[in-house]
C-alpha cells in the first residue's frame, strides 16, 4: 500500500472538501434526483439521467478523497531538514543554460499547484533534486532533453 505523505494544511483541506461533498452536495443531488423522478417516465427523463450521472461522479470523488485520507501520513514539519532536498523543502534552483532562477516547494501529489510554485515530489524535476545539497548540480531528464540545475538554496 502506497502512503500519501501530506502536510497538516493539506490534510485539513481534504477533510473540508470531503465534508462539503458529503453534507452539502450529496443532499443537493439527492434532491435533484427526487425532483426529476417526480416528473414521471424515467426512461425519457434527461434531468433524471443527468442527476444520476452527477451522483456517480460525486460518489467517485468522495471515494477518492476517503482513499487519500485513509493512506495519509502527516509530515511533521519540525522534523524536516534543510541539509539536502526532501519533501516540504522550498528549493531555489538556477538553470545552468539560461540562467533562470526558480523556487519550488516540493509537496505530495495531492497538494501540488504550479500557480503556487508547489510541485509534486513525483515530477521529474523534483525526483532529480531529491537528496542533493546546496551547490550541487542536478542533471534532470525532461521531455526536451537533459537540463542542468544548480541548487542555490534549501529552506522550509
Amino acid at each position: 500500500m502506497a502512503y500519501n505523505y501530506i502536510t497538516q494544511e493539506g490534510y485539513d483541506k481534504i477533510l473540508a472538501e470531503l465534508n462539503e461533498l458529503e453534507s452539502v452536495q450529496r443532499p443537493e443531488i439527492s434532491r435533484q434526483i427526487a425532483e426529476a423522478r417526480d416528473k414521471g417516465d424515467l426512461s425519457e427523463n434527461a434531468e433524471y439521467d443527468a442527476a444520476k450521472e452527477a451522483q456517480g461522479i460525486l460518489e467517485t470523488k468522495i471515494a477518492q478523497l476517503k482513499g487519500l485520507i485513509a493512506n495519509a501520513r502527516i509530515i511533521d514539519e519540525s522534523q524536516v531538514s534543510t541539509e539536502c532536498v526532501q519533501i516540504l523543502n522550498k528549493v531555489t534552483i538556477k538553470n545552468m543554460k539560461t540562467g533562470a532562477v526558480m523556487t519550488y516547494t516540493l509537496v505530495s501529489d495531492s497538494e501540488s499547484n504550479l500557480k503556487e510554485n508547489k510541485i509534486s515530489v513525483n515530477t521529474p524535476i523534483a525526483q532529480g533534486l531529491m537528496g542533493k545539497k546546496v551547490g550541487d548540480i542536478a542533471a534532470i531528464k525532461v521531455p526536451s532533453g537533459e537540463v542542468e540545475f544548480e541548487i542555490i538554496d534549501i529552506t522550509l
